[in-house]
């Protein structure tokens, strides 16, 4: 069961299910307003649980029922998610919205997932997902030295 188990617990949103997640009407009326009401749900739920809320990542499903353009506008506005009040992961690595910009294969997408992953340092992303961690742990500490340049301490 996962409230006795240590490890942290990733809240995802995403509308459907795997299988159809990216069929039928993907719009969406406030795309991050109804994301966090979700992933807000999704935490009360975890905390009703038992599950200790230092325990509790959020993730907003990039690519999980939403369009290209819905992906770069998470991408955007990634600060909103901070109104939960709990670490924010992001997972673009390779996904199919890069893609849709670069026109490169998914084995061929690793300069469109630094992009992203910048992007997602940049508008306050604690943890990224990738597939090439070396080369994504150095595009990570890069943006996160411009992030925090001119900063008090």
């Amino acid at each position: 069961m996962i409230r006795k188990a240590s490890a942290a617990v990733v809240l995802m949103h995403m509308r459907g299910t795997p299988a159809d997640m990216q069929q039928g009407d993907l719009r969406y009326e406030d795309l991050t307003g109804e994301i966090i009401a979700f992933l807000s749900g999704a935490v009360q739920k975890a905390l009703a649980a038992g599950i200790s809320r230092e325990r509790l990542v959020v993730d907003p499903g990039i690519g999980f029922g939403k369009t290209y353009e819905d992906n770069c506008t998470i991408l955007n506005k990634l600060r909103e998610f901070r109104t939960l009040g709990l670490p924010l992961l992001v997972g673009t690595s390779r996904k199919a919205f890069i893609g849709s910009v670069t026109g490169d294969a998914a084995d061929q997408r690793m300069e469109g997932t630094a992009a992203t992953v910048a992007a997602a340092v940049m508008n306050g992303c604690h943890i990224v997902r990738v597939h090439d961690v070396a080369a994504m742990k150095k595009v990570a500490a890069m943006t996160d030295a411009i992030v925090r340049a001119g900063r008090e301490p």
